[in-house]
């Protein structure tokens, strides 16, 4: 009796490498637009690639596992946990950022040949009360912004410059003078592709926008 042959899902190619992707998890309201399109603009200036749970556009799976693949599947991880907290009539809190979070803090624990395979960094609003909320984050250090999009693009980008594969980065200043470009490339997009915009229209324009790296410095 012949076994019946099995069908291995077909791998893809054009996939980020894990080295080089940075998973974003943050609200994705229109009032967080702004500050979102800075951090994906900010990423990519630094050399690295976002993702996030809206890169598939894949129904057919569950929202959480998208966001499980596109998470453990990069090395790097960027959370905005500003949205925990009472909002509404109703005072609810929301609990999907925290949610992912906890993904990406259980897989920075796991290690392979003594390396970490997985980093975080998480933001928060200046004054924000996570140690009454979350105690066990008293012992880090968040970075902290002023909800602009300037403040979020120095943090953003001071970390991702001092990861051990980072590459030469332009300046936060660099990058802002570019960023007002990529705002209007983003309002065409959103424009003609409403709520259903690709998420590789975003990174071909982000990649198309960002400023050059500095040249290295040869040593002598």
């Amino acid at each position: 009796m012949k076994r019946r042959r099995v069908e291995k899902p077909a791998s893809n190619p054009t996939a980020p490498a894990p080295e080089r992707s940075v998973f974003i998890n943050c609200p994705f309201d229109a009032e967080y637009r702004p500050l979102f399109d800075a951090i994906v603009f900010a990423i990519t200036s630094c050399g690295y690639i976002p993702r996030c749970a809206l890169e598939t556009g894949n129904i057919s799976d569950p929202r959480m596992d998208q966001i499980y693949k596109a998470l453990t599947s990069s090395r790097y991880s960027i959370h905005d946990l500003s949205r925990c907290k009472g909002e509404g009539d109703a005072s609810l809190a929301r609990f999907n950022m925290p949610l992912e979070f906890g993904i990406a803090f259980g897989k920075a624990y796991l290690k392979y040949k003594g390396q970490r395979l997985h980093d975080w960094l998480v933001l928060l609003p200046s004054g924000h009360f996570y140690k009454q909320c979350v105690s066990d984050l008293g012992g880090y250090d968040p970075y902290t912004h002023m909800n602009t999009v300037g403040s979020i693009v120095q943090p953003v980008m001071a970390w991702l410059a001092t990861r051990p594969n980072a590459r030469s980065t332009p300046s936060p200043d660099q990058v802002m003078e570019k960023m007002k470009d990529f705002q209007s490339e983003m309002e065409k997009q959103r424009e003609t592709w409403g709520e259903y915009l690709p998420w590789k229209n975003v990174l071909r324009a982000a990649q198309g926008l960002a400023p050059p790296p500095p040249p290295q410095v040869k040593r002598t």
